[in-house]
């Protein structure tokens, strides 16, 4: 499927590895510019070349801090009129509510909440003057099913998806759709790091803690980043207008809902 969207241009949040880089190489490979950001700028670069190499697409690598002021303007520097967003930065520590002081929270809200929202505000009107935008926040399956040992995330990512419900209502009129992926397990190093620490608590070894949280995924297994960033680029495709401030799981039906 042709998703009519060669030519556009997109920032992708957070995309020097992981699902961000799984979005970033999705977009690449229908034709889009992509600006792709991150801390480390050698790991930066390097994905950078890896996507080129594939795509054959321009790709712009912006190395900075997406949850600082700065590093946001930087990088809408290098892209001023995106016709796609794709938010994501890293996720707050797991643990207990207990060890989490007012710091820890207001970093939360700020990196998980607060710079989306910053994002979108700066991306939304041009957008919708050019009668076309897509928006993609990479929240969690958290929103929908919390998880005790997430609290920072829970509480910081069920903000945003409120505040986008009802942004996405007022702009959809302007073809400019805004929608949220929550991603359960996936083959990630942020996965393989939870792991481990919850691995090392529950005093087991870490190959049988893995495979034991597998099984409890109807598919069986985690996701990969690719099939992530495919379901990324179709909800920022042409055929995707009439999709607007949805909520979309993609977990391997680890949460058992109806709706």
């Amino acid at each position: 499927m042709d998703l009519g969207i060669k030519g556009r241009k997109a920032i992708v949040c957070a995309s020097s590895q992981g699902l961000g880089k799984g979005c970033a190489l999705a977009l690449a490979r229908e034709g889009v510019e992509v600006v792709v950001n991150g801390r480390a700028k050698d790991v930066l670069e390097a994905t950078a070349e890896d996507i080129r190499r594939e795509t054959g697409m321009r790709v712009t690598a912006v190395a900075c801090d997406i949850t600082t002021p700065d590093g946001r303007k930087t990088i809408l520097d290098a892209c001023p009129e995106p016709d796609i967003l794709v938010n994501n930065a890293g996720g707050p520590p797991i643990g207990d509510f207990r060890d989490w002081d007012e710091a820890a929270w207001q970093k939360a809200v700020n990196d998980n909440m607060v710079t989306p929202i910053m994002l979108m505000r700066a991306v939304v009107d041009g957008m919708s003057a050019r009668r076309f935008g897509r928006i993609v926040n990479i929240t969690s399956r958290s929103v929908k099913a919390p998880l005790a040992h997430l609290g920072l995330s829970n509480g910081a990512r069920a903000g945003l998806t409120g505040f986008v419900a009802g942004l996405a209502r007022q702009v959809a009129k302007h073809n400019v759709v805004i929608n949220n992926l929550l991603p359960g397990p996936f083959a990630t190093q942020r996965q393989v790091d939870g792991l481990t620490r919850l691995a090392a608590k529950a005093g087991q070894d870490y190959d049988a803690f893995a495979r034991a949280r597998m099984a409890e995924v109807p598919a069986n297994r985690f996701g990969t980043a690719e099939e992530f960033g495919r379901a990324c680029a179709f909800l920022c495709s042409a055929h995707a207008g009439f999709i607007v401030g949805q909520n979309l799981l993609i977990d391997g039906g680890a949460v058992n809902v109806t709706l």
